[in-house]
Parts: structure tokens; sequence; C-alpha cells
């Protein structure tokens, strides 16, 4: 069968995606997450060099007054950071290039990706509404990360629908 790469234009679901995933590599994974693998002690600390301080006040200030498990750092906790820092951002790097370029190839680690992101965020917000580090505020937290529960059930349903997804058979040739 002969395939032809949609243009990314014509993919507007995509864009979404590889902004989701921009957003995710840079602010996420290399700010959010480094500050909580490199702050142990979110009330004792030395401003480090990377991630901005502005970064960690904004991390801090979000975690005090919405978000307690993420000033509480539980080893559950550190453990998704790690998963995230180790393999999420190395995904996006190669998802981002994948989804702009149309490389069917990378559907497998989408759905392996997706796939484990909703895994996380699902242990995560059941930690929000009833764990030991329970949310004061829940609807907002909720909110905050509706994200990581969205786009993951949009790549999940994007990458199961076809084995081709950036591709349309050409000359006559038959599709999937």
């Amino acid at each position: 069968m002969l395939l032809q790469t949609i243009p990314l234009r014509h993919r507007p679901s995509d864009i979404a995606i590889i902004i989701f995933f921009i957003i995710n590599l840079i602010f996420i994974t290399y700010m959010i997450d480094v500050e909580q693998l490199v702050i142990d002690n979110p009330d004792n600390f030395h401003y480090p060099y990377w991630p901005p301080a502005w970064m960690i006040d904004l991390v801090h200030w979000y975690g005090r007054n919405f978000d307690p498990v993420l000033i509480a750092r539980p080893a559950w906790w550190r453990a998704a950071i790690w998963i995230d820092s180790l393999f999420f951002g190395p995904f996006y790097i190669i998802a981002i290039y994948a989804f702009v370029k149309g490389k069917n190839w990378i559907r497998f680690g989408s759905i392996i990706w997706a796939s484990v992101m909703l895994t996380n965020v699902t242990i995560i917000l059941f930690e929000e509404v009833n764990g030991a580090h329970a949310s004061p505020q829940l609807f907002r937290v909720f909110l905050a990360n509706a994200c990581w529960i969205i786009f993951p059930l949009i790549v999940l349903y994007r990458m199961w629908k076809s084995v081709h997804p950036f591709s349309i058979p050409i000359n006559g040739s038959r599709g999937d």
C-alpha cells in the first residue's frame, strides 16, 4: 500500500497535541518536575541553578495553597516525577518531531505514553481526593490536571483508530 503523509496544516488535533507536548517538555518536565527533584524540603533549601527562582516560588505557592502533595513529596510522588523526567521528557522531544513530520512509527510509543500518563494522573488525583495529602481546593486541582486526562485520551483515540495515523492511501491503493 502506498501512503501519503497528511500535511500538518490538515491535522488540527495534532497541532494541539504538539503544543501540549512542547509545554510539557519545557515547563512541566524540565522546570516544575526538576524543582521537585532538586529540592527535597520546600521549607528549607537554597535556590539551585535550575529551575529559575520564579518557577520555584510559583510551584511552592501553588503547592501550599492548593496542592499539599506537591509540597509533601512522598516517595510514590517522587517516583512519578522520575518517570516524567527520565521517560516522558525524551518522549516529548521524539513525539514533537514525529507529529510535526507525520511519522507513523510514533504510534506505539504514543499509546504507551498515554496509558502511563492516565495511570499516573489517576493515582495522583486519587491522592488529591482521598489521600493523606488531600487537596483543600479539589475543583481547582482537578481543573489544573484536566489536560493530563484529556490529551492522553485524545492521543489514544488518535493513535488507536489507524495503524497509519498520519497517512492516507494514494494511487488507488487500499488503506486500513
